[in-house]
This record gives C-alpha cells, structure tokens and sequence, in this order.
C-alpha cells in the first residue's frame, strides 16, 4: 500500500463505521455534523448527490473543527478536483472507470476506488490502489464474497459500503481485511428532516459501543 493509502487506512480506522451523509439542505449541514461528532463519530462521508454538497462540506469544515469531512460518490476526475479544491481529508467512489482512476492516482488526496468484482479490484490495484471500497457490499455477496476475493488478493483491505446497518456492522468490522464500514444508518434520513439532532447522537453513542470491541 502506498503512503498515501495507509494515511486513508488508518483515517477509516479511527472512524470505524463512516456515516454516508446525504445532505439535502444546506442549514442541516453543521448541526449533523455537530451531533455525529458528540456522539464520538468525527470521519463524515459527505456524497455528492445532492446541489449542496460542497457547500454543505464546506460549512461542517469550516464550523465544525473536530469533524474529519471526506467527499462521497466521486463519479469523475472533475468531482475529484473539487473535492481537492476545497480541502476534503479523502474521496470515495462507487465505482472506478480508467479516467478516475488516473487521476486519482496522480492526485495527492486519499481515494479509496468502489469495487464489486475480481476484476474491479484488478484494475484499482493496477493503478496504485491496496484499499477500496466494496460496494454495493451485501448486494455483492456479502461476507461469503469478501472472504473469496481475500484468497488471490491477501494484502487488499476494504471499506465495505451498502447494505450495512446496526444488525451486522461488527460481523463485517470482525472481518481482518476491513479497516471500517460506511452506512447510513446512523443519520436516517427522517431524523435528519426532523431536526432529531439528540436521536443521532444517541444512535452514534450506542453504535460505537457495540461496534468497538469488535
């Protein structure tokens, strides 16, 4: 793994279990940042899926100091370049076609590639990459097709993604090639809507105490 993978590796680790935000309102933006981290959760997965992602990433690092904000579903090299432009910690991709993943391999920010296949994940390690995303994780076979694509890729390691909740998030975490796992569970989408900032919280609280000792 290169230096700048085991920087990602090691990043995914301290979080854990990396929250998928998708924010649909800008004025959301800081306070759920705000209660993901007092909740112990700081490394935030913001997607760009939404019109207010840069601007919503952009609030949480400006306002929210303790919060460690990467850039979600980087489908192209130039979602890549604004996710540099404005100081994202790491970028993540659901997928990986040639020309992301030439530059991302060429760029300084930490990228972790989404792969679903043998031969996905051959092309992510041709250009450079011992850590990606695996995804859409339970979809793709879950654990059985995790354990089977360990066999001719021993060194690999994974942030599975998709799927992924409360119920098996540790049996994935258990798992020696899994650095962490993203999910949206921790901010569903009608806590969010609602205002539920103190519900997230306490949803973090106790995922982190289940999840940790795994």
């Amino acid at each position: 793994m290169t230096t700048k993978q085991e920087k990602l590796a090691a990043l995914l680790r301290s979080g854990c279990v990396i929250p998928v935000l998708t924010i649909e309102r800008l004025e959301d933006a800081v306070p759920l940042a705000k209660a993901l981290v007092a909740g112990g959760v700081r490394v935030l997965e913001v997607t760009l899926r939404t019109p207010v992602a840069i601007p919503a990433a952009q609030a949480i690092m400006a306002e929210v100091p303790d919060a460690v904000v990467g850039i979600g579903t980087i489908l192209n090299p130039a979602d890549l370049a604004r996710a540099e432009d404005i100081g994202a910690r790491f970028g993540i991709s659901p997928g990986g076609t040639p020309e992301l993943l030439k530059a991302a391999a060429a760029s300084p920010l930490p990228f972790a590639p989404g792969i679903a296949t043998a031969s996905e994940l051959m092309l992510a390690l041709a250009h450079g990459f011992g850590l990606v995303k695996f995804f859409p994780a339970e979809q793709s076979g879950g654990i059985k097709a995790l354990r089977a694509l360990a066999g001719p890729f021993p060194d690999m390691r994974f942030c599975p993604t998709g799927g992924i909740g409360e119920a098996n998030a540790a049996t994935w975490l258990a798992e020696p090639n899994v650095v962490a796992v993203g999910g949206s569970w921790l901010c569903p989408t009608a806590d969010i809507r609602s205002g539920n900032w103190a519900g997230i919280t306490a949803m973090c609280n106790r995922a982190l105490k289940s999840l940790k000792p795994a």
